[in-house]
């Protein structure tokens, strides 16, 4: 959308994001939809694109407990997209949070590696299955 030109400052991104993973999901692939969804709304509407079809969906937050390594990580990060700005720690932290309404995994990346928060990861989806 930037790339055409357009003014990405709303819920335009993720209006194409629920578009395409509708999409997928109608060809029987699976999505995993990796955002920010700090507010209860985005986290609604992603329910909503799996509910419409009958598909299951688990829904997952990812968080760093840790401040110093929060701030860090937020400090250090290069953008991937050309012309991104990333934004800076005090956005990052005064950003809308609203508390999540429903169950959902959490995974506390603060003191792991991204294979042992996978792990963790597979170990509560494969928990929350057994249930």
């Amino acid at each position: 959308m930037r790339e055409a030109g357009m003014l990405v400052d709303g819920p335009q991104g993720y209006m194409v994001c629920y578009a395409i993973a509708s999409q997928n999901l109608r060809l029987g692939l699976d999505v995993i939809a990796d955002t920010v969804n700090p507010i209860q709304i985005t986290r609604e509407a992603w329910r909503n694109v799996a509910e419409s079809l009958d598909t299951p969906f688990v829904e997952i937050e990812v968080v760093c407990s840790d401040e110093r390594e929060h701030r860090h990580r937020v400090e250090t990060r290069e953008a991937d997209i050309p012309g991104f700005v990333l934004p800076a720690w005090e956005q990052v932290r005064n950003r809308q949070y609203d508390p999540w309404d429903r169950h959902h995994i959490v995974i506390d990346t603060a003191h792991q590696t991204v294979s042992e928060s996978l792990e963790t990861l597979y170990e509560q989806l494969n928990n929350s299955r057994s249930q």
